[in-house]
């Protein structure tokens, strides 16, 4: 398995890059965070994952390991395959991704193409057990999910619901939350 590659990139493609590694251009679909990391002509190294099939051999590139290692359970979920789990892991941190699947955070998942409900539901129980609990996912968690639920169903995106939510005080009640972001906008 190639794990990472070093080297210079030399060309964009639309969902990926070139890295010239010892004269040797290897092409890569990467993250947004991966594709943010190689922007300019300077060496950088990319955590990798080979992806195999019968016709064809695949690199994916990545920004941190954690970006990989979510990358890699997502494959094993049942419906889920490499180009799905590359737009769920650009679309947000691994830790973000961590946090949604302990709070079975659905909604995060289906706002994404090329996921139905069926199969964020799926995400969320079968990934849920193998990554773990994080220590910040507590009491706090679920009115900030309620806020930003509130604000989509009022026809916000779910990003647009973040950036809302992230100008008011976390403090307050859900309610006030969602009539303080209201206001703003």
């Amino acid at each position: 398995m190639i794990a990472s590659l070093r080297g210079r990139p030399v060309a964009r493609t639309l969902d990926g890059a070139v890295l010239d590694v010892g004269g040797v251009g290897y092409a890569l679909r990467m993250t947004l965070r991966a594709l943010r990391k190689i922007e300019g002509p300077e060496e950088v190294t990319l955590d990798t994952y080979l992806h195999v099939r019968e016709d064809t051999l695949q690199l994916y590139g990545f920004a941190e390991p954690a970006e990989r290692e979510i990358f890699e359970h997502l494959l094993s979920v049942s419906g889920v395959g490499p180009k799905v789990a590359l737009a769920i892991i650009s679309g947000s941190t691994p830790r973000d991704l961590r946090r949604a699947i302990a709070l079975e955070d659905i909604t995060r998942f289906v706002a994404i193409p090329g996921i139905g409900k069926k199969t964020a539901e799926r995400v969320v129980l079968e990934l849920k057990e193998k990554l773990g609990v994080l220590e910040d996912v507590g009491p706090g968690a679920a009115p900030e999910l309620m806020a930003r639920d509130a604000l989509v169903e009022l026809g916000y995106s779910l990003f647009e619901a973040e950036q809302a939510l992230a100008t008011t005080d976390p403090e307050l009640s859900p309610e006030e939350r969602v009539r303080q972001a209201l206001k703003a906008a």
